[in-house]
């Protein structure tokens, strides 16, 4: 896929997400108040986190998006691994803080009556909805582009589903039984959820940020390419890194060193082009050494 066109789908799935994260907000702060439900506050602290982290993430999409310049050589798209990281950190957090809340509330001798459920419940079926249309989208533009930071955006819309399903299952309990304790305990459910995922999404970016080598069956792909290319003696020091949605190549090819410059040349870039092709979203650096020297 072309540069440009990736670009302009990862935006469209950031400005997405950013709408719809202020649509949830407002949606859930109006069910809070109706319904004084902790099922639902946890679901609105997640849906404030994911505005928080979309316009975080919009702004790295944009920032990645730039060229290589003499500062940064291999381009900008690392930013979109400390994006990810700093969502799965704030992730965590508000995990821990709705923990503390429900367990706080479970243990308290005088519980909180919950009210307006049918409303709650129509708002939390309209999230849901809402969710996921945009992580259908999200998913299928991380496909296309292999963007890191929509890819986590994707994992957290994709983890408040189950926080609002049990809301909604919550408040459904309380107006059919009175039992308002179900409450915190899906706040809790969902707040183990969160950790899980940010945990996730967390190691993903950690691994890229430290140069951690591209998927195996990327790797076997590049190597298997070389093995067949025509002209090759052999190759050796195939190495990879991850930075954002780019995987860095660097490949040394063994060639008869008698043959014209022009042909070891036509060599290189023409599997160099054949690797591109298979892998767009690789920048591949190939080194030429004389076959049978050390």
């Amino acid at each position: 896929m072309a540069h440009g066109k990736g670009t302009a789908l990862n935006l469209s799935a950031g400005l997405a997400s950013v709408a719809v994260a202020l649509v949830l907000v407002g949606l859930k702060l109006w069910a809070l108040g109706s319904t004084q439900a902790l099922s639902v506050a946890a679901s609105l602290a997640d849906s404030a986190l994911d505005l928080m982290m979309s316009i975080g993430g919009l702004m790295a999409i944009i920032y990645a998006a730039r060229p290589a310049d003499e500062d940064h050589a291999f381009g900008h798209t690392s930013v979109e691994d400390l994006a990810a990281l700093a969502q799965s950190i704030f992730i965590l957090i508000s995990a821990a803080v709705i923990g503390w809340a429900s367990v706080g509330r479970l243990l308290s001798d005088t519980p909180v009556p919950l009210a307006a459920q049918e409303q709650g419940m129509a708002v939390m079926v309209l999230s849901i909805l809402l969710t996921i249309g945009l992580v259908l989208w999200q998913r299928r533009v991380a496909r296309r582009t292999g963007s890191r930071v929509v890819a986590a955006d994707s994992l957290h819309y994709m983890s408040d589903l189950g926080p609002n399903l049990g809301a909604i299952a919550a408040l459904w309990m309380s107006h059919r039984f009175g039992l308002g304790q179900i409450d915190s305990v899906v706040a809790l459910g969902a707040a183990l959820i969160l950790a899980f995922g940010s945990l996730r999404i967390g190691k993903a970016a950690w691994d890229a940020l430290m140069d951690r080598r591209a998927d195996p069956e990327i790797i076997a792909g590049i190597a298997a390419i070389a093995r067949d290319w025509p002209g090759l003696h052999g190759f050796h020091d195939l190495k990879t890194r991850m930075a954002g949605s780019r995987i860095f190549v660097n490949l040394h090819i063994e060639l008869n060193g008698d043959q014209p410059l022009r042909d070891a040349h036509a060599i290189g870039a023409g599997l160099r082009r054949k690797i591109i092709e298979t892998y767009p979203q690789c920048d591949v650096i190939i080194h030429k050494d004389v076959a049978g020297e050390p």
